[in-house]
């Protein structure tokens, strides 16, 4: 038999502002948890980087022997048997981890952010200022280790920064630096894995089907609104490809996808949408919408050209469907497909150090 409560209806028994508080309850539980995990990680990543600077000083200046590290981890794992941590290939990571940071501040600060899988991934990036760069990325954008390594692949840090536009002079410059160095040139979508031929509606059918790979592409800040965007100029329908917002930026970006070569027309379309939008769409504190069209190619001049008399900010820049097609004939044919990718990326944990 329901006791007097069970009678009662629930919602009657919440107080005025319980809702609100619930939810703000419930950010600080989890901005908590996410606190109490990355100070977890550091102290992991700390240990790690000074037992293998240790392993370093000692085989340095005490003349230690490589054969040190395989006996320590025999050692470590009879004290330790439940961690996969201290196995001869981890203490090797250590080792080379300790050596390629040895400024203990970037360790702190950077990198002991990073998951342990990330760091390893990071590791293979020899060129230090490339390396320190991938790591503030990562960080930033808050990379798995799969999309770093894709990342480092398709060479993410000559990308960056690099689309063809008119931000100078359109926009005031603290937002036109911001704004240049939010694109790139080319973005990679090869997790579509469509040939260079396909049309735009197939490259666009295939982004928001994977609009979560396509976000992690872009960068962080953006929240995708919508694809075929409609808008009404004069009684007449026009349609944007793709809307996001920039919550960094505050502004709206409209993506215009060409499935050829970048053309001189292109340009007054955008600035077209980018009116309606500034005049429709915007709200009063948001910044000026900003366009960026994504072509397969393009001629530097010509888009230059293009922008020269364009007043509203709009950039260009390349795509491409498969990362082979920015790679080494040698090097894309020993890559895996996205296919053959996908299982392992879904499986693997990005933070387990090997065993």
């Amino acid at each position: 038999m329901l006791n007097e409560l069970d009678r009662v209806d629930l919602a009657s028994l919440v107080p005025a502002g319980y809702t609100d508080w619930l939810a703000n309850l419930k950010m600080r539980i989890r901005d908590t948890r996410l606190r109490t995990a990355l100070a977890v990680n550091s102290e992991l990543i700390l240990l790690y980087w000074n037992i293998g600077r240790d392993i370093l000083i000692r085989q340095e200046r005490d003349g230690w022997g490589a054969k040190v590290v395989d006996r320590l981890a025999i050692d470590l794992r009879a004290e330790f048997p439940d961690s996969r941590g201290f196995s001869r290939a981890n203490l090797l990571y250590m080792r080379a981890f300790a050596e390629a940071w040895p400024d203990l501040p970037i360790v702190q600060q950077v990198v002991g952010q990073l998951p342990w899988g990330q760091n390893i991934e990071l590791l293979g990036v020899k060129d230090p200022s490339e390396r320190h760069w991938y790591a503030q990325a990562a960080r930033a954008q808050g990379w798995s280790r799969s999309v770093l390594a894709l990342q480092i692949a398709s060479q993410a840090h000559v990308r960056q920064g690099q689309a063809i536009t008119n931000f100078e002079r359109a926009l005031p410059p603290a937002t036109s630096d911001l704004a240049q160095q939010i694109l790139k040139d080319p973005y990679q979508f090869d997790f579509l894995n469509l040939d260079p031929s396909v049309q735009e509606r197939d490259v666009e059918r295939g982004l928001i089907a994977r609009v979560k790979d396509l976000l992690l592409e872009l960068g962080k800040g953006f929240s995708f609104i919508g694809s075929q965007h409609h808008l009404e100029v004069g009684g007449e329908d026009f349609y944007v490809d793709l809307l996001f917002y920039h919550r960094k930026l505050r502004c709206l970006i409209a993506v215009d996808l060409k499935a050829g070569r970048f053309r001189p027309e292109h340009a007054g379309k955008m600035n077209f949408y980018l009116a309606a939008l500034d005049d429709h769409e915007r709200e009063s504190d948001d910044n000026p919408s900003i366009g960026l069209i994504l072509c397969r190619e393009h001629n530097r001049v010509v888009v230059e050209y293009a922008l020269r008399g364009v007043e509203t900010p709009i950039g260009v820049s390349r795509y491409q469907t498969m990362l082979a097609e920015s790679l080494p004939a040698d090097l894309a044919a020993a890559l895996p497909s996205p296919d053959e990718l996908e299982p392992g990326i879904l499986t693997a944990s990005d933070t387990d150090g090997p065993d």
